[in-house]
């Protein structure tokens, strides 16, 4: 279990950055077949990505519910994740294509990205009583005093 850090921490990564948001949704349970192959696809990429540093992935968590699960990603640029989406040789693209073959709009199984380009000055966290978590972990944590007490303060930063 991960080493709680018993004070007002926050996060940071130096430089710009990517918060990628991706996710699936179970639109027809019955149909196993169709998500249960989106399903295992993800995990694989994650791994491919955790293994190989330089693919730009800085940390990931997974978010599991029903009817839908999502990823929550932060990446080095966009450059690097729009590189490894398009990559011939990695998970990703051969597992979008056989997304498209085998469902593409049946409506069995939905699937979504939301991509948000971050610059120093334009996202803060805080975090108390937890253990490293998030941009804390994709970056660097701090403590969350001085000029990083508040979140006015560490926007400003």
């Amino acid at each position: 279990m991960a080493d709680i850090i018993a004070k007002r921490m926050t996060g940071e990564i130096e430089g710009d950055y990517v918060l990628f948001l991706i996710g699936f949704r179970i639109n027809k349970f019955w149909k196993f077949g169709s998500w249960s192959k989106v399903f295992l696809a993800m995990p694989k990429m994650l791994k491919e990505l955790s293994m190989n540093k330089e693919l730009g992935l800085l940390h990931y968590r997974l978010h599991l519910g029903f009817p839908g699960s999502m990823v929550v990603q932060y990446w080095r640029s966009f450059e690097h994740l729009h590189a490894y989406a398009m990559a011939r040789d990695k998970e990703h693209l051969p597992a979008w294509k056989a997304f498209n073959t085998a469902i593409g709009s049946n409506g069995d199984v939905g699937i979504w990205h939301e991509t948000f380009l971050l610059t120093p000055g334009k996202s803060e966290s805080v975090y108390v009583n937890m253990p490293r978590f998030g941009l804390g972990l994709a970056g660097e944590v701090f403590e969350a005093k001085g000029e990083r007490a508040n979140a006015e303060r560490r926007l400003r930063r």
